[in-house]
């Protein structure tokens, strides 16, 4: 895989990452190729690690999960082995959906979803007598303003 992209290149990562079950005859005649060149760029994309996997996107609220909270942690401690203990203990719930590492003074911010209040309290239960755990905060989402799954590349490419 070279290590620019040409303009195939980033047409065939715009096209699927907007559509991941379209056709390789599809996706070619999109990007003005024929399939087998098509393919065969889309796997070395796929080894190089531009493309990660391909999912589908659940509807979590017409699945039973009504709630959406962030969760806002902050450690006792920042030593290595307690950030690594911490995340390990995050990886392995469920209901946590995205975690990420700050800078600053909230240590993880965690997206959670629950199918009801009393599940993620007890959530939240658990996750403030975490080992290290300082404090957590909450915030209940109301709504979401906007759900952009998709890499914006017209930002870092332009063609």
């Amino acid at each position: 895989m070279p290590t620019r992209l040409d303009a195939i290149d980033w047409k065939i990562l715009d096209e699927l990452q907007r559509n991941g079950r379209i056709t390789n005859v599809e996706l070619a005649r999109r990007v003005g190729i024929s399939a087998p060149p098509c393919l065969r760029r889309m796997r070395a994309l796929e080894q190089a690690g531009f493309i990660k996997g391909y999912r589908a996107l659940l509807d979590e609220k017409l699945l039973g999960y009504e709630i959406t909270v962030f969760a806002m942690v902050h450690l006792a401690s920042q030593a290595e082995p307690d950030l690594l203990a911490f995340e390990n203990f995050v990886k392995s719930r469920p209901l946590v959906r995205e975690c990420w590492m700050l800078s600053g003074e909230i240590d993880f911010i965690l997206k959670c979803v629950a199918p009801d209040l009393r599940t993620f309290q007890a959530f939240i239960a658990e996750l403030t007598g975490a080992p290290n755990v300082r404090n957590v905060k909450t915030s209940l989402t109301l709504k979401n303003s906007k759900d952009a799954p998709i890499v914006p590349l017209e930002l870092v490419h332009s063609g």
